[in-house]
């Protein structure tokens, strides 16, 4: 007899829970985007942030978040691409920003663990979008991995401001998250925060303010456990939230209400549009 494939788990309900970054555009997420979001309804999630961070699918990300009350777009250009910007692109970022539904400028900063692209391109990028940010009065989204020293050293080439931005999938350690919060950031962290061997990155968690805080999936990458190598998508940000509130002595209602308010406050995103009759 064959065997039965095991169910995938259902995420729990947490209502209240905004996705602060995923990437819609990727299967099996982009063919079944009205079954992707009732998923994420059911599991209490009441807004996304939709990522385009790349010379292909940064228009295409405004097209999809005008199309959805309930999702906002970022774009910008991701480190991995950062070969590609130069000022026709700057100003193609630039005019999309100024969108309706758009919220913030990246994901951009600095990956020294792939290299994709050369850390010198990397740095001017990063610098460049920064600027743009500043100027459009916009907070950014950080993708900073194995380059927290140069992240610092490159934002310190230009004047702090106020609620600058987010830290996405943060994945240091806890020193390197009382950095970013010194500097003034959000830090928000996804379902590698669940995987059984990050300890470090779970204490990271425990110390971040409560204001400070917020929740994302990446999906379609890094699913929670116990979703763990399969693919991702916004309903599961609520497998985080729950096992991030065990870790924080918090209701995950109160941790997703918390994050929520700390996105749309960053993000000044509206109010959730109400559930369909």
């Amino acid at each position: 007899m064959a065997k039965s494939k095991k169910a995938r788990p259902l995420p729990p309900l947490v209502p209240g829970l905004i996705d602060s970054h995923c990437h819609l555009d990727y299967e099996p997420m982009s063919s079944d985007i009205t079954g992707t979001l009732a998923r994420a309804r059911a599991a209490g999630v009441e807004q996304c942030v939709h990522i385009g961070c790349s010379p292909e699918t940064m228009a295409p990300a405004v097209e999809l978040a005008q199309a959805h009350a309930d999702v906002f777009a970022s774009v910008g250009i991701h480190p991995h691409e950062a070969h590609h910007l130069d000022d026709a692109l700057l100003g193609q970022i630039e005019q999309l920003a100024r969108a309706e539904q758009v919220v913030a400028i990246g994901e951009t900063g600095l990956d020294y663990h792939y290299d994709f692209s050369p850390r010198a391109g990397q740095l001017v990028a990063f610098g460049r979008q920064i600027e743009l940010a500043k100027a459009l009065d916009m907070p950014l989204v950080l993708h900073i991995r194995d380059a927290h020293a140069d992240a610092w050293a490159v934002l310190a080439e230009h004047p702090p401001r106020d609620n600058p931005g987010v830290v996405h999938c943060f994945t240091g350690t806890a020193a390197e998250a009382e950095r970013w919060l010194e500097l003034g950031w959000h830090i928000s962290f996804s379902g590698i925060a669940t995987f059984k061997k990050a300890e470090e990155l779970r204490r990271a968690a425990a110390l971040v303010p409560t204001e400070r805080i917020m929740l994302e999936t990446d999906a379609p990458y890094l699913a929670p456990e116990p979703l763990r190598g399969r693919k991702n998508e916004p309903a599961n940000v609520a497998f985080t939230c729950v096992a991030l509130a065990g870790l924080r002595g918090q209701a995950p209602a109160e941790l997703a209400a918390r994050a929520a308010a700390n996105t749309r406050a960053l993000f000044r995103l509206p109010p959730p549009a109400p559930p369909s009759p």
